[in-house]
């Protein structure tokens, strides 16, 4: 594998210590090798000209239905269940293994050329999604999703198929795709149901990943049900009992915080689909507090409707500003974490997220030569509060360029465009206008 030399270049290392260096890194075996002020030695195969470029790690999306990308804008201003059960849901009926590659595909190209290198799907039809990531040079951590609402065959087969999925596709793509086991949602699985996910959990030694306390009704609903909240039900039920992302865990008490934490439950916080959806302002700085691990996410294009890991990073900072009154609650670098190093950790990713030696070479450059980056006050906050994925320009996985000049390298962008114009229409009935 080639050596590579990045000259002359502002990098944000996400170190507290020196969280910005100027100078020079090389990259060789897909992992940082040097990074500092001074020129390293030895021979380079390239040279990348820094000059003019922002580098920093890739982001992390720690929750994304990716195929959802062929609804973008299918089903706007509406209430979550209302928007599951008369959009969502019948037109992902229609869906084929192809419509998932192609709808994937999309999320892909949209989410490398903003400045995602590493994102966490949950959904149907799972082969089709790896695949795509395989093909493009992403790396992702996928799991079928699972949805319990049917007879107990069918619940068998989902489940058994989940596990297939999470077996074969561990370790996958060179290394760049993990697995996880994923029930839907306390809403959408008996606890029964959900206990079996369990323990195929336990017997994988995998993490489990899943929607938690997104609304207020959906809380409200299972608590009338079977008479505890959902965090407190999935502890006694043992869902805990495995490495834990949980998404969007808007509504949360105290004592649920804690038990978070306690279980060592990791967060996936979606403030752009929170607020399209009205599901409300998850608690961030509590869960700070508390200790838990939180990373950042999108959910799905329909549902937010972009890809853009920085504008959820600027989100989370200002809702965080907002809802407790305190303009330092969470501050840029903080912010910046979330969406990066964080995120990694969300994922049990512990070689992502940091660009220091050792590290795993997912790298963005951003285009530091724009108007809204002058003057040149504070580099982290101007990416925080004034970037958008726009800017990134070149993205490299594991060393290897997938975009140069804001154009994939491994992707057909033309044609992905034009199959999910296609899928769309025959998906929705739309006709082109």
């Amino acid at each position: 594998m080639a050596r590579v030399l990045f000259a002359g270049g502002t990098f944000i290392t996400m170190d507290e210590r020196r969280p910005v260096v100027e100078g020079y890194m090389s990259v060789a075996d897909g992992r940082i090798e040097w990074i500092g002020p001074e020129r390293p030695t030895g021979e380079f195969d390239e040279i990348v000209d820094g000059r003019g470029k922002w580098f920093l790690p890739g982001l992390v999306n720690t929750h994304s239905h990716a195929a959802m990308s062929l609804l973008r804008g299918y089903g706007d201003d509406m209430e979550l269940g209302e928007w599951l059960e008369k959009k969502m849901w019948p037109a992902e009926a229609r869906f084929t293994g192809d419509d998932v590659y192609w709808g994937t595909l999309l999320a892909i190209v949209e989410m490398l050329k903003s400045g995602t290198t590493c994102f966490a799907d949950m959904y149907d039809q799972m082969d089709r999604v790896a695949e795509a990531v395989a093909e493009s040079g992403i790396r992702a951590a996928l799991a079928r999703g699972v949805i319990g609402l049917c007879p107990p065959e069918v619940q068998r087969a989902k489940l058994d198929d989940a596990v297939r999925f999470a077996r074969q596709w561990n370790g996958a793509a060179d290394g760049r795709i993990t697995t996880m086991l994923a029930p839907h949602a306390p809403y959408t699985c008996p606890p029964e149901y959900i206990e079996r996910i369990v323990e195929a959990a336990h017997e994988l030694d995998l993490p489990v990943h899943i929607h938690l306390s997104e609304t207020r009704r959906e809380v409200e609903e299972h608590e009338r049900k079977y008479g505890l909240r959902p965090v407190e039900h999935m502890a006694r039920i043992g869902l805990f009992s495995r490495p834990c992302l949980a998404a969007h865990a808007v509504h949360l008490t105290d004592k649920e915080i804690e038990m978070l934490a306690q279980y060592g439950v990791h967060v996936s916080h979606n403030p752009g689909s929170n607020l399209k959806l009205a599901s409300g302002f998850a608690r961030l700085v509590d869960l700070l507090r508390a200790g838990v691990t939180v990373g950042l996410g999108t959910d799905g294009a329909a549902s937010n409707n972009n890809l853009d890991m920085f504008e959820e990073i600027r989100l989370a900072a200002l809702i965080a500003k907002a809802t407790t009154g305190d303009a330092t609650a969470v501050g840029a670098f903080q912010a910046l974490r979330l969406g990066t190093v964080d995120g990694a950790r969300a994922l049990w990713l512990d070689d992502v997220g940091k660009l220091a030696p050792g590290m795993k070479a997912d790298i963005i450059a951003v285009d530091a030569e724009q108007p809204h980056f002058y003057p040149r006050s504070d580099v982290v906050s101007h990416l925080v509060y004034a970037a958008s994925g726009a800017d990134v320009t070149d993205v490299w996985i594991d060393g290897q360029a997938v975009v140069r000049g804001r154009m994939c390298v491994r992707l057909d962008e033309e044609r992905i465009r034009a199959e999910a114009e296609a899928r769309f229409a025959r998906l929705t009935g739309a006709s082109k206008g």
